[in-house]
């Protein structure tokens, strides 16, 4: 177990305050941390290096880390830990991220024991959501383990440590209870270990322990994955089948992710009703609450920057409404792409009955709460307004922005769509976009959660030069038929600047569904 070495007072790589350390794995520790110079809070992963690091090697490894996990934030918004600096000092490396608002999966499991089945599900299927991402980019995790998973309040999981994988010359830096045989073995590893590793996080969530467990030195943990046989789980009920498929030796038997993506949607269908239980209160919230950062106390605006910030968008997902909503997935498009490109909500009965969070989080500066006559609701930056609306029997759609030019957001609810939300996309939405001038799809149409609803991902460009724009969506199914869209588009030479990256955040973090 790594030690902390360091004192509290001391700065990593003179800006960061190292506050309490609030969870640990084999090798690493997760410490609350401010930094000094941009007055934020930080979360800082320090992970002790099994051998002394050259300053080219430390520059390797940190580059690494960055430029693999900023791949995949763009990948995956809201469901990786954006990494804002990382530094090699002493044999340790230090990897600094924006406040997760959140708790360890590694905490979550020590403080309330496993998860039922659906739970641990649900949580399965945002890991392999992101997983899939990953590995058709070609990248590799490596290092899934439950201190690499934060478990939000409200929206999927956040994962760290994309990048650790290949930094130094051992098999697995941290965990190595959740190590792959082939990494025991010190091989080329490739997505079929990440699936290990899932079924290894599906394992412990459900029996509260990992399928192998950590014998005090790595090299005994190691050999005991690779040669020991799986505890027969006792717990896993309907997840049985998939864990096991997972979790076999030979990294060709396993199971694929569409075969593991059906067992875990099954499992949810068949084990709704025990899928029940209010989303965990996050440890980090209260952690900062008698913390004196410069001799100051943290005030509630800092606070709610930092987790406004953090607090990222899900990998989101829009879904097709009413076909015949004028402008949803059509090429009529009027002036504005904004109006013209848009998804449509798909709805049928929920993945899981558990509704969208109704308390309302901290807003940023310079956002309002607005109230929909409609009975939906969502922050918005001030001086945003009501831009149009679009009604057709069972449908609507609102469109908010500034004075009618990108960026905008739409809102779109319908009472009648279909039960598949990655069908809807694929049959019904997609073939109306692809006849916009520039149309092309960024990345997959991909099966997600939001707020435990059912959805599914698509983002696309469309248009050209200076008109060119970025459109992001997210849909969810609310039941009966019903579901909701949020899409967020800006012109495409803007779309990663932070005031962008914000509104999206923050629209995806404060939506709320009309309660009944």
């Amino acid at each position: 177990m790594t030690k902390a070495h360091v004192s509290a007072h001391e700065l990593v790589a003179g800006r960061y305050r190292l506050l309490e350390v609030f969870a640990r794995e084999t090798n690493r520790l997760w410490w609350y941390a401010e930094d000094v110079t941009a007055e934020q809070p930080r979360l800082v992963a320090q992970t002790t290096l099994p051998e002394p690091s050259a300053d080219d090697t430390a520059r390797r490894i940190t580059a690494r880390v960055v430029r693999t996990s900023e791949t995949m934030r763009l990948l995956c918004p809201g469901q990786i830990a954006t990494v804002v600096d990382a530094v090699v000092e002493s044999g340790v490396l230090w990897t600094v991220t924006e406040w997760i608002d959140g708790t360890p999966l590694i905490e979550l499991l020590d403080r309330e024991g496993p998860f039922n089945v659906a739970r641990a599900a649900r949580t399965g299927l945002e890991l392999l959501d992101v997983l899939q991402a990953a590995h058709d980019e070609g990248i590799t995790h490596g290092e899934l383990s439950p201190g690499q998973v934060f478990v939000r309040d409200s929206g999927p999981v956040v994962v760290t440590g994309f990048g650790l994988a290949g930094a130094t010359l051992v098999p697995r830096l941290t965990a190595p209870s959740y190590a792959s045989p082939e990494q025991a073995r010190d091989e080329r590893i490739g997505p079929a270990a990440d699936l290990w590793a899932l079924g290894a996080l599906l394992y412990t969530m459900a029996e509260g322990r990992p399928p192998y467990r950590d014998r005090g030195r790595p090299d005994a943990t190691l050999k005991a994955v690779d040669r020991l046989p799986l505890r027969t789980p006792l717990r896993t009920g309907p997840l049985t089948q998939a864990v096991q498929g997972l979790l076999r030796k030979n990294s060709r038997e396993r199971l694929t992710r569409p075969v593991v993506r059906e067992a875990l949607i099954r499992t949810l269908d068949e084990d709704a009703d025990a899928d029940r239980e209010p989303a965990p209160v996050p440890r980090l919230r209260g952690a900062y609450g008698g913390v004196r950062l410069a001799g100051r106390e943290w005030s509630r605006g800092i606070l709610a920057a930092g987790t406004a910030l953090a607090v990222v968008t899900v990998a989101v997902a829009v879904l097709a409404a009413a076909h015949q909503l004028p402008g949803f997935g059509t090429a009529h498009a009027p002036a504005r792409p904004t109006a013209s490109a848009g998804p449509h909500t798909g709805g049928s009965a929920p993945a899981s009955p558990t509704p969208a969070p109704s308390a309302s989080p901290a807003l940023p500066a310079g956002y309002h709460r607005y109230t929909a006559p409609e009975g939906f609701s969502v922050a918005l930056p001030d001086g945003w307004k009501r831009l149009t609306t679009s009604r057709v029997s069972g449908a609507y759609r609102v469109t908010f922005g500034r004075d009618g030019t990108s960026p905008t957001l739409a809102v779109t609810h319908s009472e009648r769509v279909g039960p598949d939300p990655v069908a809807v996309w694929r049959d019904d939405v997609e073939p109306g976009l692809q006849r916009l001038p520039g149309y092309h799809r960024a990345g997959t149409v991909r099966a997600t959660t939001y707020q435990g609803y059912r959805a599914a991902d698509l983002e696309w460009l469309a248009g050209a030069g200076d008109a060119r724009v970025h459109t992001f969506g997210r849909g969810f199914l609310t039941g009966g038929g019903d579901g909701f869209s949020l899409r967020f588009t800006t012109p495409a030479a803007t779309w990663d600047v932070a005031a962008n990256r914000l509104a999206l955040r923050t629209f995806l973090q404060t939506f709320r569904v009309p309660q009944d």
